[in-house]
């Protein structure tokens, strides 16, 4: 696939002829020479004169930089006589060490002031060449000419003063060409059958014309095989549906931006060029569309993915048909109030379906979708849902459904199974979504299947016995910014139906303690997230039983941990206790040794870091040192305080005895 990307940016063409600088635009007569290798006329200097005055600027740059010799700076060989990386070693050359068969290179981030057809000329096995930020100002004829199995060039950062037309002619399998944030521009406005004669011996590449007031292409000009043609941002969509008739193109953009001065709108009449050419995905983001209408759709039946993000539309029309081949339909950020709204069965083989960021309250109603028989993805989120009875009427009909995503949505009252339909359900995500839950049994019971549940923030009760039931093959459960009864993780029977649960995230939801026995069941854990919470205790006897587990308690409150509770867990496990308010006193001495003995089961070792006493504060713990043991003076006061009290007891004995026989 080549990419040649083209911004509205300049070329400048800065020599010692002149104190301005003038800038040079790349045309599409210049490409087209670049692509069949032609010279053009010359540039705007005299020829004899640019070319002392680049003579001269080249010796300057070399006076000034040196020669660094390949063999004082040695590259770091990726794959024995292919692979190598050069980056930021200062270089000012290719080191003439690398061996003949380097195919993938990394010089970036060195200093190559310009490009010769004699730079790369001993590599001629190059595939890959990343040329990054190289303070390259100046490419010439042929520079890489001697590449011919070249497929990509990176030259990302350039900012290129001169390009010679036939800089890029050599490279016979060139798929990707990187020109970024190199200060080319093209203003191409139009495009002739002879500009880009050289694509019809071509396929499967993709071409952005994107940025460019391109007024008029000429009827045919395209007739090719294309991965990608980006039109984004023309004005005449009709000219250039004309000027690619005949065309075999994977994904046609003709969308624009939203800082683009108003366009026309598109009309029934403006995609009818669509008709003679086959394109797979269309995408059409931020258009206004006017007497939208079914005929709007005639040629567009041939189409696998639609794209109508933010295209200004509160429905799609009836009477819409032949859309039987669309897999795909992206209707995000529009106005529709209700679901129906979208004839849904105009595409009844929809696979995939987003309605994400609906800008009014969007009313799912019942049975909108029941068509759609073949759907396995549906993105619902940022739609402002709310509603009472959620959601086995509305989405009805629904037997395929894998994914659905009813997140960053108002309210759900659930007073049965969420989705009768939803054996086949595999992912659920109701992140941020006020739910209710008023059922008998659990609302996600009839889902066997599901393996991924986010119920981050949505207010659920977690004190419902019930609430997973059903969910034997669950694997990840997402809590987060929920609640607990009193703030504490209770001994019930909440994950006891999570056999397999692999991944349980308990963040920032107001812990303050967790029952010893609340996650007994959950044989198969290994990832516990409770950052962000109050937890003032440091426990693992819950999980002393697992083979290996990571335990999140970056954020909480904890200050000491005993050495038994670090030495109980699994052979291969990693904790994380960034950011509490960890002692570095002998109080703490178990934690602290283990952490210097066990530094590959510390995650975030620099946020871990003493908090008292206020002379450690901010000190990483690893790096404390504290001696606990007893001192002389220790000793000695020992030893006369057991001396005393052996003859205290002597004496006493002595008295007792003394006295007795006396009496």
């Amino acid at each position: 696939m080549l990419r040649r990307r083209f911004s509205k940016r300049n070329i400048f063409l800065r020599t010692t002829c002149s104190q301005q600088a003038h800038p040079v635009h790349l045309t599409l007569a210049a490409l087209s020479h670049f692509l069949q290798g032609k010279i053009p006329g010359s540039l705007p200097c005299s020829a004899m004169a640019c070319g002392s005055c680049l003579l001269i600027a080249t010796v300057l740059a070399c006076a000034s930089y040196g020669a660094t010799s390949a063999a004082d700076t040695m590259c770091t060989e990726i794959t024995v006589n292919k692979s190598y990386s050069c980056e930021g070693l200062g270089l000012r050359e290719i080191p003439g060490r690398l061996p003949v068969t380097t195919e993938i290179l990394d010089f970036s981030f060195n200093m190559l002031p310009s490009l010769q057809s004699s730079t790369f000329s001993g590599l001629k096995s190059l595939l890959y060449l990343d040329l990054t930020r190289c303070q390259i100002s100046w490419v010439y004829e042929g520079a890489f000419h001697n590449n011919k199995h070249l497929q990509t060039i990176v030259l990302t950062g350039n900012l290129l003063m001169f390009l010679s037309d036939t800089a890029f002619a050599g490279p016979q399998s060139l798929k990707q060409l990187v020109l970024t944030e190199t200060g080319i521009t093209t203003h191409i406005r139009v495009i002739t059958a002879e500009d880009v004669s050289i694509l019809q011996k071509t396929s499967n590449i993709t071409l952005i014309f994107k940025g460019n007031d391109i007024l008029r292409v000429e009827p045919g000009a395209f007739q090719s095989h294309f991965y990608t043609l980006d039109f984004g941002g023309c004005t005449d969509i009709p000219g250039v549906l004309a000027g690619i008739q005949n065309s075999v193109v994977q994904t046609l953009w003709l969308g624009t931006f939203q800082d683009v001065e108003k366009e026309p709108d598109i009309t029934p009449d403006v995609l009818q060029g669509l008709c003679n050419m086959s394109v797979k995905d269309l995408y059409l983001q931020l258009r206004h569309f006017r007497n939208l209408n079914a005929d709007t759709f005639r040629c567009l039946t041939k189409l696998r993915k639609l794209d109508l993000t933010h295209t200004h539309i509160s429905s799609l029309p009836p009477g819409i048909s032949g859309m039987s081949s669309l897999r795909e339909l992206v209707l995000n950020i529009n106005s529709f109030e209700h679901l129906c709204n979208i004839s849904s069965a105009a595409f009844p083989s929809l696979t995939h379906l987003h309605v994400k960021g609906n800008l009014e309250t969007l009313h799912l109603g019942s049975g909108c979708l029941e068509k759609l028989a073949e759907l396995q993805h549906l993105d619902l989120s940022h739609s402002h849902i709310e509603s009472p009875d959620c959601c086995s009427k509305a989405l009805s009909g629904l037997k395929s459904l894998r994914h659905l995503n009813l997140s960053h949505n108002t309210k759900l009252h659930l007073r049965d199974v969420l989705l009768e339909e939803g054996s086949s359900l595999e992912l659920l995500d109701i992140a941020f979504t006020h739910l209710h839950v008023d059922t008998s049994q659990g609302p996600f019971q009839n889902l066997h299947l599901l393996t991924v549940l986010n119920l981050s923030s949505s207010s659920i009760n977690t004190s419902i016995q019930y609430l997973f039931q059903g969910l034997e093959n669950l694997v990840l459960l997402d809590l987060s910014q929920n609640t607990f009864e009193s703030g504490i993780v209770p001994k019930n029977k909440l994950f006891q139906q999570l056999s397999k649960l692999e991944v349980l995230i308990l963040s920032s939801c107001e812990l303050i303690a967790v029952d010893n026995q609340a996650f007994h069941s959950l044989r198969k854990l290994q990832h516990v997230d409770l950052s962000h919470n109050k937890l003032t205790a440091f426990s693992t006897d819950v999980f002393s039983k697992l083979k290996s587990i990571y335990l999140n308690f970056a954020y909480n409150r904890i200050r000491t941990v005993p050495r038994d509770q670090l030495e109980s867990l699994p052979a291969h496990s990693v904790i994380n206790l960034s950011y509490n308010p960890l002692e570095c006193t002998c109080s703490n001495i178990g934690l602290i040794t283990w952490c210097k003995q066990n530094p590959d089961k510390i995650k975030d070792p620099e946020g871990t870091t003493c908090s008292e006493p206020k002379s450690l504060a901010g000190v990483l713990l690893v790096t404390v040192s504290l001696s606990c043991g007893i001192n002389t003076a220790g000793i000695v006061a020992v030893v006369l305080a057991v001396l005393s009290c052996g003859a205290i007891a002597i004496w006493g004995a002595h008295y007792f005895k003394r006295n007795y026989q006396q009496i």
